[in-house]
C-alpha cells in the first residue's frame, strides 16, 4: 500500500476519484491536513462504514 505521504502527492485525483466511487462523500471528508490524515481516515470510517485498513487498501487502489 503506498503510504499517505505518497498519495497526498496526487490528493487532488485521488479525492475525484472517492467522489466518483462514494457520490456521499463531501470536500469535508476528503479534507487532507498536514498530521490530520488518522482524523480524516476517522471521518471516512464513519461515512463509508469501513475498517480503517479497508479505507487505506481502498485509497492505494485508486
Amino acid at each position: 500500500m503506498k503510504n499517505l505521504t505518497e498519495i497526498k502527492g496526487n490528493w487532488n485525483e485521488t479525492k475525484g476519484k472517492l467522489k466518483q466511487k462514494f457520490a456521499m462523500l463531501t470536500d469535508s471528508d476528503l479534507l487532507l491536513i498536514e498530521g490530520k490524515q488518522d482524523e480524516m481516515l476517522g471521518r471516512l470510517q464513519i461515512r463509508l462504514g469501513k475498517t480503517k485498513e479497508e479505507i487505506q487498501k481502498l485509497i492505494s487502489q485508486l
